[in-house]
């Protein structure tokens, strides 16, 4: 059902769809992408869609019926996403995206099926680093510095300025888009003796609102013709400095890389450790519950059998104590028998036969129904027998229950140390 619901979102015109936000953020970055129901209202039973059309599957996080449902939800979010159950409450169905990636960069859409309602949102997910100006070359017009920045998302611009903030015309930006999908730009700049000398090297992604930029200081004895060997030398030393800070920065920059992935597999692994315990704790108190269920029906089982034997017992004594009366009886019928021979041996010598016949034949009677009783008491006695023994079986089972449920809780005890 949950998942027909969710193919049927796709169906029709929604309506009261709200217009696009965009949401710009950074790599490694918590955000919130933001949803609200209007007018407000309680939704933590209803069902929440959040999901990306171009990806397969295109789940991004769904909640259903006061639980999260994330069987279909795709492989590259897992972990990441959350919905607030406070929040669902007053009609906010914002979504939380943690340690956010470039990967995420896309439009998101959030759907309440019950009113047919959705609205989009797009994340921006930029990243950014500092330019350096890598070498400093003399041509025939005078010098040109190169400006190179690496490591952007989305692509930026490249603005030179002069020392009074005046732009600088500087020849086209190169731009390579390397596998990670980050960009690298770097512009060169012919500076004349008449120029400024203080230049800055500017780097802007407007989207983003993010700007990076370095400066440099250069003296007028850069722009005079090398004719001596020490004008050579100073320009060897300029060149050498420039390719040393170039170095340097480029080895600062593969440490903070090298940091920066390191900080980024251990927290995947955190994440990957904490859902394994959260699996772990689903699956104790699954266990749980179905051993405490179990445990239900074994003391129902065990009650009714302490009933039962109670009641056997009860009918045990009734029976001795009816074949005791009995008994009693059939010596009180000889006694009288015996009373009313001597009676008729003088004059009721006929009245007498027939008596004892009577007699006779009741303590028959007798006999054969304390026969029965007899049969009817061992019987019983067997049964109790049974009774007491099915009994005794299941308040072993039923300890054993009780043995499994404490494992099982202090599993989960340890377990919510754990997380």
């Amino acid at each position: 059902m949950i998942l027909l619901l969710l193919t049927d979102s796709n169906r029709g015109q929604p309506q009261g769809d709200r217009p696009s936000q965009t949401v710009v953020t950074s790599v490694g970055d918590d955000v919130i992408l933001p949803c609200h129901l209007e007018p407000a209202a309680d939704v933590v039973s209803e069902s929440v869609e959040w999901g990306r059309p171009d990806l397969e599957p295109r789940f991004v996080h769904v909640w259903h019926e006061g639980q999260n449902f994330l069987d279909n939800q795709n492989p590259s979010y897992r972990g990441r996403t959350s919905v607030s159950v406070d929040k669902l409450k007053h009609g906010d169905l914002s979504l939380t995206l943690s340690a956010v990636k470039h990967s995420d960069n896309g439009k998101y859409r959030c759907y309440f099926p019950a009113q047919n309602k959705e609205s989009t949102i797009e994340l921006v997910v930029g990243s950014v680093s500092s330019p350096v100006i890598s070498g400093i070359n003399i041509n025939g017009k005078g010098l040109v510095l190169q400006c190179e920045s690496e490591g952007w998302y989305p692509e930026p611009e490249v603005l030179w300025l002069d020392g009074e903030g005046n732009h600088l015309s500087a020849g086209h930006t190169k731009t390579v888009r390397g596998p990670d999908g980050l960009y690298t730009v770097s512009s060169r700049l012919t500076v004349e003796e008449r120029h400024s000398s203080s230049f800055t090297c500017r780097v802007q992604q407007k989207d983003i609102k993010q700007t990076r930029e370095t400066h440099l200081q250069i003296s007028s004895d850069h722009f005079e013709v090398p004719s001596s060997a020490a004008a050579r030398v100073s320009i060897i030393v300029v060149i050498s400095l420039s390719f040393i800070f170039a170095a340097i920065f480029v080895l600062w920059k593969w440490r903070r890389n090298q940091i920066k992935d390191i900080i980024r597999r251990e927290r995947e692994l955190l994440r990957a450790e904490g859902q394994k315990m959260e699996e772990k704790k689903e699956r104790l108190e699954e266990d749980l519950q179905k051993k405490e269920e179990e445990h239900r029906d074994l003391e129902q089982v065990v009650n009714m059998l302490t009933e039962q034997s109670k009641e056997l017992q009860n009918q045990t004594e009734a029976i001795k104590h009816q074949n005791e009366n009995m008994e009693k009886n059939k010596d009180d019928i000889e006694k009288n028998i015996q009373s009313a021979e001597k009676k008729a041996e003088s004059d009721k010598a006929q009245g007498y036969l027939e008596m004892k016949q009577i007699t006779l034949k009741a303590k028959k009677q007798l006999t054969e129904r304390k026969q029965e009783d007899d049969e009817l008491l061992l019987k019983t006695q067997e049964l109790q027998h049974n009774t007491k023994k099915l009994l005794h079986t299941m308040t072993d089972r039923k300890r054993a229950v009780e043995s499994t449920k404490q494992k099982i809780n202090e599993q989960l005890e340890e377990v919510q140390r754990k997380l």
